[in-house]
Order: C-alpha cells, then sequence, then structure tokens
C-alpha cells in the first residue's frame, strides 16, 4: 500500500477511530506551533517577560470559562437530540452570554490593578484592554467550536483549533524579524489571530449561523431541555476550570512575573501527553451521545484504555529527554523548573485519563457525577495549593495538581460499579482490547490493499 494511500485512508471518513486520529494528528500540530510560539516568546522577552504576557492572556481565558454557564456542551447535546434548530440553541446562548461578556469585561477593567498589583502600570493597562476585548471573543469561540462539535464538523472543529496557534506565530514571528517584539505587541497579535481564526470559522458555518440566532426565543419544548442540561453540566465545567486554572491564580498572587514565566513554559511542555487524551475526550462525547448505555460504557471504557496505555509506555522515554530538551529549546534559566515539569507531565496523563471518563457520565446523562468529582478533588488541591506552595514553590502546586488529578481518577474508576453496575474490571482491563487494536489495523491493511488492487486494475 503506498504512503499516499495509507495516508488518504487517515484523512478520510467519519468513523470515531478515523475522527481521533485526524484530531489527534490535528493537536499534535497545534502542539508543535504552540511550543515553537512559546520558545519564541520565552527567548526573545526573557523569564520576566514571558510571565507578564502569560499573566495578560491568562485573564480571558479563565473569565470566559467562567461565563460557559455550561451552554456550549448543552449545544451539542441538544443538537444531537435533535431538541432544536441551531438558530433557536444559538440564540438562547448569545442572549445570556454576550452580555454576560460585557459586563465581565467591565468588571475585569476595575479589578485588574488589584489582580495584578505586582506587576507594572503599563501590564496592567494593557489586561485591562486585552480583557474588554477578548473576553467576548473567548464566548464566540467556545460556542462555534461546540456548534462544529455537535454538527459533525470536524474539519472546521480542528481548523478553528489549528488556525489560530499558526496566525499567532506567524505574526509573532513577524514582530522579531522587524525587531519589535515586545509584551504589549505579542498580545495584539494573539488577540487578531484569534478574531481571524472565529471569522474563517464563522465563513464555514455560515448556513448554519445567521442573523435569526440574535433573536429573541422562548420555544419552551427548545428552551427547558437546553437550559437544564447545561444548568447541569456548568457546575461540572466550572469545577474543571478552577482546577485548572487556580495554579495560575496562585502563581499571581503569592510568586513573581518570574515564576510565572517559568511555570507557563514547563505547563505549556507537559501538555504533549496529552495531544492523544484531548482528541478522544472532545471526539468522544459528541459521537456517543445519543447511543445505548451499554455501548457507550464500552466505547468510552476502550478509549480509555487504549490511550491510558500508549501514553504511559510514551511518558517512559520522554522524561528522559524532557530535561535535556527543556534547556535546550527555552534556555539554561527555565531548568530550575523541571521538576517541575516532570510532576506536571504526569498529572497531565492522569487528568487525561480521568476526562474521557466523564465523557461517558455526560453522555449518559448523569454530569452531577463528574461535579461531585470535581468539587472534593478541587477543594483538596486548592488546601493543598496553600500549604505545598510556599514550601515548595512551583514543585508545589505540580504536587498539589497530581493529587487532584489522581482523586479525579479513582473517583470516575470507582462510579462504574457504583452508579452504572459495570465491573470496575471492564474498565481498567480488557484483553480483547489488543485484538480490537490488531484486528483494526489489519482491517485498514485489507481495504487498502483491495483499493490499491483496483487502482491498478483501472490504471
Amino acid at each position: 500500500m503506498s504512503t499516499w494511500t495509507a495516508a488518504r485512508k487517515v484523512f478520510t471518513g467519519d468513523s470515531l477511530a478515523k475522527t481521533i486520529m485526524r484530531t489527534s494528528f490535528n493537536n499534535f500540530f497545534v502542539l508543535i506551533v504552540t511550543t515553537l510560539t512559546s520558545i519564541l516568546t520565552a527567548r526573545m522577552l526573557g523569564v520576566e517577560g514571558k510571565g507578564e504576557l502569560a499573566a495578560v492572556l491568562f485573564w480571558p481565558t479563565l473569565i470566559g470559562s467562567v461565563l460557559s454557564f455550561g451552554l456550549p456542551t448543552s449545544l451539542i447535546y441538544n443538537i444531537k437530540k435533535k431538541t432544536g434548530t441551531t438558530e433557536e440553541l444559538l440564540s438562547l446562548s448569545l442572549w445570556i452570554q454576550l452580555p454576560a461578556s460585557l459586563l465581565a469585561g467591565a468588571v475585569a477593567w476595575i479589578c485588574m490593578p488589584m489582580w495584578l498589583s505586582g506587576y507594572g502600570a503599563d501590564i496592567i493597562q494593557l489586561s485591562q484592554l486585552y480583557c474588554a476585548a477578548a473576553i467576548p471573543l473567548a464566548v464566540l469561540t467556545a460556542l462555534t467550536t461546540a456548534l462544529s462539535q455537535g454538527l459533525d464538523r470536524f474539519s472546521v472543529y480542528n481548523g478553528l483549533l489549528f488556525y489560530y496557534p499558526l496566525l499567532n506565530f506567524i505574526g509573532l514571528v513577524t514582530l522579531w524579524l522587524m525587531g519589535l517584539l515586545n509584551v504589549q505587541l505579542a498580545g495584539t497579535v494573539n488577540f487578531a489571530a484569534s478574531l481571524l481564526a472565529l471569522m474563517w470559522a464563522f465563513l464555514r458555518l455560515r448556513k448554519h449561523m445567521n442573523l435569526r440566532a440574535f433573536r429573541p426565543f422562548t420555544r419552551r419544548e427548545v428552551l427547558r431541555p437546553y437550559y437544564s442540561y447545561g444548568a447541569r453540566v456548568y457546575g461540572m465545567e466550572l469545577m474543571g476550570t478552577l482546577s485548572t486554572q487556580t495554579d495560575k491564580i496562585v502563581i499571581v498572587a503569592l510568586l513573581s512575573p518570574k515564576a510565572f514565566g517559568l511555570y507557563s513554559v514547563v505547563y505549556a511542555l507537559s501538555r504533549v501527553f496529552n495531544v492523544v487524551q484531548n482528541a478522544v475526550t472532545n471526539v468522544t462525547f459528541p459521537k456517543v451521545t445519543g447511543m445505548e448505555h451499554s455501548k457507550i460504557v464500552e466505547t468510552v471504557g476502550r478509549a480509555f484504555r487504549i490511550s491510558m496505555a500508549a501514553m504511559l509506555i510514551v511518558i517512559v522515554p520522554a522524561l528522559f529527554i524532557g530535561r535535556y530538551m527543556l534547556g535546550l529549546l527555552y534556555g539554561p534559566a527555565f531548568l530550575e523548573a523541571s521538576l517541575t515539569f516532570y510532576l506536571l507531565s504526569l498529572e497531565c496523563i492522569i487528568g487525561g485519563g480521568s476526562w474521557i471518563l466523564a465523557s461517558a457520565f455526560n453522555a449518559l446523562g448523569r454530569p452531577g457525577l463528574v461535579l461531585f468529582r470535581q468539587i472534593v478533588a478541587y477543594a483538596i488541591t486548592v488546601g493543598l495549593f496553600f500549604i505545598c506552595t510556599p514550601i515548595f514553590g512551583l514543585d508545589g502546586i505540580a504536587i498539589a495538581l497530581l493529587a487532584g488529578a489522581c482523586i479525579r481518577l479513582a473517583f470516575s474508576l470507582f462510579s462504574f460499579p457504583m452508579f452504572f453496575n459495570v465491573p470496575l474490571s471492564r474498565i481498567v482491563f480488557d484483553k480483547s482490547d489488543i485484538t480490537f487494536v490488531i484486528q483494526t489495523i489489519q482491517k485498514k491493511r485489507r481495504k487498502g490493499e483491495l483499493k490499491d488492487a483496483e487502482f491498478a486494475s483501472h490504471g
């Protein structure tokens, strides 16, 4: 089978496995571009400048996630359930989220001097401007991403995730070549890249998005299930946001811009181990929603086991070269955070596995279980933040995050026998997984050989 045929087979078709494969490839390329961007800004701005830029970009990400109200996930769920048209569902989101985002931008403007009290006046002013503009943009991006997932338009989903970091990187390289790269212009380029990527997605989804989505809408048979599911899933997502962002809040509050610069680099580098698991989570939920319960458990369980096995195999050699790559790519100044990198890498894999399992609870209509899991894990993690950070610094933050990830994974695993009467052994281990992987590879190979033979006979 030719290389071209093999590549074409991966990037065509709408099956779950092929969609996960394409999304994994996309996530990998996004990771490469993001890493190159991180290297460029770290090298050109230095450790402290890197921390200042991270502080500017951090707040819209956090606030935009808080303002989701569970509606992007509800959009996916209700599109699959055919609760209403996409215009009706988008209307229910926009009339709540857009006003909330504008109000949040005003609050952020007022509170920013207090939130960034350890930073310079120029960074505070830049953060105020960036928040006011970027928070509504983050809300619209999340809704557009969810719409593409709900419609199974994963080419748009992957493109939206890829074009933003690519355009950002191109803009930063241009500034660097012109000798103009600084924190202020880097923030401006980041916003412009996000806006252009969103406009591209709007064009691709334009037949599903029109001005009718901005009209008030009150049809109860659509409104009630849409908001009800959003409210149930919002608590879970809010706890997920807080569990992944509180570490940055603690760094801003307790540590220096230099510490934020170190942490932003090693945290981003550690996310390399989450490429496949993120793809599995983002694809599996919209794909399995609406299936029979037994099929959801079977599909999610298999995705969890195979992805965890693959990542645990990869992490062992990767950690050996991680410290070397950290110094080579970012410079010797970042080596003092190497232990933090090791701990965050392990946390990334364990936490990624827990989110794959959480997609089963969401698809089964039980997001409350994930909410309870997040609350317990978050409470313990925050407590460890304030115990470990003053003692161990950045390493203490990584220890707290790792402990939280372990708790989330343990709770998710034991929820299956407790709430769904599914034996734990069925989730943790299934010898048929090996047979499944081998048969899938053989099946793809046979199909490729048949197509090659057919092509040759017609050639």
